[in-house]
């Protein structure tokens, strides 16, 4: 509650999507039908050089809310759940400060509606008192499996409706004596893509050919989950189309957010954040998938730098190229609630709310972002970029003069030097974020998915198939 005289502090909406490619916005793919945020990057600031702390959807997700990384975390790679027959309700961020938490501590009222798929979401996370919730991260958008008043059951909606639905009715029950905070967490653009989406939407693809999307060789790296996306390989279109439809249902899902704040005369307090937890391609780098598309795991910007645009009411407007990561959300948030955010030995990152009020960059030649995934990981100042793995291969890019990433420079002589500066910050900056027994360089991590936590000693041991059928196999 605001005290008399003090400045009303500042509400949230994050509206978070699931492997939508920083290319898959509308004022750089001309074929996509985005109005609504169209409208909103017109009159906010958009953040071009945003990073994801990995790049597949659980552990980035759990940065996003904790301020650290995977290695300090301990979410690996995307979480199988109550899908795998030995699953537990496990809580993953279980006595790690989240956003919520610390927010609701100060008085804030705490919402989600949509994906979590950072543990168990039967029940209401920590700090949330408002919960719609997915049952695992995703599936099909009709009859999708969420959970009501803590019971197991499907939606009968189309689910990026129910999700915004559910983000409505909070809006419009809210406590109006209290800030708040509400994560818009759809689906979306995510697999599947055919039969998914609302025909109408469908449609406004049926007379494009998709320009401004590459149609690349498949690289060698993909032939391991080739025949994941072999149909998309062998014809783009539908699956591009559904892809797109189910971004224009985002769309128009997000215009009935903000023509609620509106409505409400919330606008000139909320700070309204639109994001996605990792990228994505569709083709692109001559492969279809996101980090786990590719063996080994991939780090190429499309897959690791994400769309970002943030509207601060008074804050900057246009575009910024400070080189970002989206662990830095946590304390960035915290911040602009006039909250402190609590000591973490292991944070990474740090508030950008300078940036979100006055554009630009820092400006400083030592900022640098990383990113893992498992025996994997990457780091870059913008200029360069670094891959190491601890089985192989290592890779280097200069993006300044190559940002497509197709000319490795790791074995190059004369960048030797270049690439052990860059190998001794990688060390340094992992060995600051890094907490004890939770360290994802050697696990196992495959990218078909982990199972439990890391304290279990079970995290990302195998693949959910090969899990599958060894309980098969116990139970004959």
């Amino acid at each position: 509650m605001t005290r008399p005289g003090e400045t009303p502090r500042l509400n949230f909406v994050v509206v978070l999507t699931d492997d939508q490619g920083r290319w898959a916005m509308p004022h750089r793919m001309p074929e996509l039908v985005m109005p609504n945020l169209q409208e909103f990057l017109n009159e906010s600031l958009e953040l071009d050089q945003m990073y994801c702390a990995s790049p597949v959807c659980s552990p980035s997700r759990a940065s996003m809310l904790t301020g650290r990384m995977p290695s300090a975390h301990g979410v690996h790679d995307w979480l199988i759940g109550g899908r795998h027959p030995d699953a537990y309700p496990d809580r993953y961020l279980e006595g790690q400060p989240t956003t919520p938490e610390v927010l609701e501590r100060s008085g804030y009222q705490c919402a989600l509606s949509g994906k979590w798929h950072v543990g168990d979401s039967q029940r209401p996370a920590p700090g949330f008192e408002f919960w719609y919730a997915h049952r695992y991260g995703g599936g099909p958008y009709y009859g999708a499996p969420i959970w009501r008043d803590g019971e197991p059951t499907d939606e009968p909606r189309y689910f990026t409706e129910a999700v915004v639905d559910n983000a409505l009715n909070f809006l419009s029950s809210r406590d109006p004596q209290r800030p708040f905070y509400l994560q818009v967490n759809f689906t979306a653009p995510h697999d599947p893509w055919i039969d998914n989406h609302p025909p109408e939407l469908v449609e406004l693809y049926t007379d494009t050919d998709f320009p401004s999307v590459p149609r690349e060789q498949p690289h060698p790296w993909v032939e391991p989950r080739r025949a994941d996306f072999a149909a998309a390989f062998a014809d783009p279109h539908p699956h591009l189309a559904g892809y797109c439809a189910s971004l224009t249902a985002v769309d128009l899902a997000f215009g009935r957010i903000r023509a609620k704040l509106e409505e409400q005369s919330l606008a000139e307090n909320t700070v309204v954040l639109y994001l996605s937890d990792n990228g994505f391609s569709c083709g692109h780098h001559g492969i279809w998938g996101k980090g786990n598309g590719t063996r080994p795991l991939n780090f190429w910007d499309n897959s690791v730098r994400v769309p970002c645009v943030a509207h601060l009411p008074g804050g900057a407007r246009g575009v910024s190229n400070a080189l970002l990561s989206n662990v830095s959300l946590h304390r960035t948030i915290c911040e602009l609630a006039r909250v402190e955010a609590p000591e973490d030995e292991w944070r990474a990152g740090s508030s950008f709310a300078r940036i979100l009020r006055e554009g630009g960059h820092d400006g400083q030649e030592s900022v640098l972002v990383t990113s893992e995934y498992g025996g994997a990981r990457m780091l870059t100042d913008g200029r360069m970029k670094l891959v190491e793995r601890l089985d192989g291969p290592c890779e280097l890019y200069e993006l300044s003069s190559d940002p497509d990433e197709n000319v490795n420079l790791f074995d190059v002589r004369s960048h030797r030097t270049e690439r052990e500066r860059l190998s001794r910050l990688l060390a340094a900056r992992f060995e600051a974020e890094t907490r004890p027994g939770v360290s994802g360089w050697e696990r196992p991590v495959t990218g078909f998915g982990q199972i439990h936590p890391v304290a279990r000693g079970l995290a990302g041991t195998r693949s959910y198939a090969q899990d599958r059928e060894a309980s098969r196999e116990q139970r004959r």
